[in-house]
C-alpha cells in the first residue's frame, strides 16, 4: 500500500488548488448561493480543464483515472467550497454510467466530459434512516416496462440533472437486497414532478415524485432485481469523494483558525499564546490528521480490493461526521462571534461538513453498518 501521491496526482493536487485560490472566496461563495439554478460558468471551467474526465477511460475520452485521483482533485476543491455538481455527476451519476451498456456509455459519457449532460442520484427517501435496501419507490414491471411511483428526497442535483439514475424496488420487501433496481430515466419524462430546494451549505437538490413513469427494461442498469450490489459500489466512491471534499474544508478551518489566533490580541498578546487555546487547537490538528489518514487508507482499500474495505468507508464516513463537528465547533467558538457571521469564510465550511454529515447516512448510520453482516 503506497501513501506517496504519484508526479501525475500531485500536479492534479496543485492544479486544483491554484483554479481554488483564482476562483474562489467568501463573497464569490454568498453571491452563488442566491442563484437558483447556479451559474454554469465554473462547471464548464471544470470541463474545460478536464476534470470531468478523470475517471472515464480514455475511449470515451477520459484520463484513465480512479477513486485516488478523484480523492486528490475533490480534496482541494474542498477548499475552496466550489458550488459545483461534481460529485453528483461525475463520481455518482458517471459511477452508473461506467457500469452501464456500451450503447449508454458511448451515447452519455463525451457529452458529460464535455460538461453538456448533468446526472444526479435518486436514493434517499423520507421517513427511512438510509440504507440501500430501505428503498420503497415502487417499480411496477408490465411486459418489457417498469412503472415507477414513489418520492425520492434530498436528491443531489435533482433540479439541473438531465438524467437521472433512479434506485426503485422491483421485488421483494423494504430491507431486502434482492429486488432492488436501477433505472437511467430522463429528468423531463411525463410523470416526473421536481421540487428545488437548497441544502444547508446552498448547493442545490429536490425533492423528484414520480406518478406512473413508464421506463423501459433497456433503461436498467445492470440486471433487474440485482442492483444493490452495483448501488453499494457506487455510493461507496460516492462517500469517499464526499469524504475527500470535507477533508478540504477541515483543513481551512485547521489553519484559518491557526491564523486568526496570531492576530487576535487579548491583553497586548496573541490569543495564540493563550495555553488552553493551543491544547484545543493542536486537538484539532490530530482529529484532523486522523481523518486524512483514514481517507488515504480507505481509498486505498477500496482501490485494492482489500477484504475490510467496505468497514473502512463506513470508518471514513462516520470519522468524517465526528471529526467535521468536532474540528467546525472548535473554529467557530476560538473565533467567537464572528464565527457565526456570513461575511466570514468559517460559518460556510461549517455548514457545508454538516451537509456532507447528513447526506447518505450520518455518522451513526455508518458506525452500525461497520458492525453490520455483509
Amino acid at each position: 500500500m503506497n501513501f506517496q501521491l504519484s508526479e501525475e496526482q500531485q500536479m492534479l493536487a496543485d492544479s486544483a488548488k491554484r483554479f481554488v485560490r483564482d476562483n474562489s472566496n467568501v463573497e464569490t461563495h454568498r453571491q452563488n448561493k442566491k442563484l437558483m439554478p447556479l451559474n454554469e460558468t465554473t462547471w464548464q471551467q471544470l470541463a474545460e480543464l478536464g476534470w470531468l474526465a478523470v475517471p472515464f477511460e480514455e475511449e470515451h475520452g477520459g484520463m484513465g483515472m480512479g477513486p485516488l485521483e478523484t480523492m486528490v482533485l475533490l480534496e482541494a476543491l474542498g477548499e475552496g467550497l466550489i458550488m459545483s455538481p461534481y460529485i453528483a455527476t461525475v463520481v455518482l451519476g458517471g459511477g452508473f454510467l461506467r457500469r452501464a451498456d456500451a450503447a449508454t456509455q458511448a451515447k452519455t459519457i463525451p457529452a458529460l466530459i464535455e460538461g453538456r449532460l448533468q446526472l444526479a442520484f435518486a436514493a434517499e427517501e423520507y421517513e427511512r434512516v438510509f440504507s440501500l435496501e430501505n428503498t420503497t419507490l415502487q417499480g411496477a414491471v408490465k411486459g418489457n416496462d417498469v412503472v415507477l411511483n414513489g418520492t425520492k428526497a434530498s436528491v443531489m442535483n435533482g433540479d439541473q440533472a438531465d438524467l437521472l439514475v433512479v434506485l426503485v424496488r422491483t421485488a421483494g420487501q423494504p430491507g431486502d437486497k434482492e429486488g432492488l433496481s436501477l433505472f437511467l430515466v430522463d429528468a423531463n419524462a411525463e410523470g416526473i414532478e421536481r421540487a428545488p430546494h437548497r441544502m444547508v451549505d446552498g448547493r442545490q437538490g429536490a425533492e423528484i415524485r414520480f406518478a406512473d413513469v413508464s421506463v423501459s427494461q433497456d433503461a436498467c442498469i445492470g440486471e433487474l432485481n440485482k442492483g444493490y450490489d452495483v448501488a453499494k459500489a457506487v455510493l461507496q466512491e460516492g462517500l469517499l469523494a464526499l469524504s475527500a471534499e470535507s477533508v478540504g474544508s477541515m483543513s481551512v478551518l485547521l489553519d484559518d483558525t491557526v491564523e486568526y489566533t496570531k492576530t487576535r490580541k487579548q491583553f497586548g498578546v496573541p490569543i495564540s499564546k493563550f495555553q488552553v487555546l493551543q491544547f484545543r487547537m493542536t486537538d484539532m490538528f490530530i482529529v484532523m490528521e486522523q481523518t486524512r489518514s483514514l481517507l488515504l487508507a480507505s481509498t486505498l482499500k477500496y482501490v485494492e480490493g482489500h477484504a475490510d474495505a467496505d468497514k473502512a468507508v463506513h470508518a471514513m464516513k462516520a470519522q468524517l461526521g465526528r471529526a467535521g463537528r468536532k474540528i467546525g465547533q472548535e473554529a467557530i467558538q476560538i473565533h467567537g462571534g464572528m464565527g457565526m457571521t456570513d461575511e466570514l469564510g468559517v460559518g460556510h465550511f461549517v455548514k457545508r461538513l454538516t451537509a456532507a454529515d447528513g447526506l447518505f447516512g450520518n455518522a451513526d448510520v455508518h458506525l452500525r453498518g461497520m458492525v453490520k453482516p455483509a
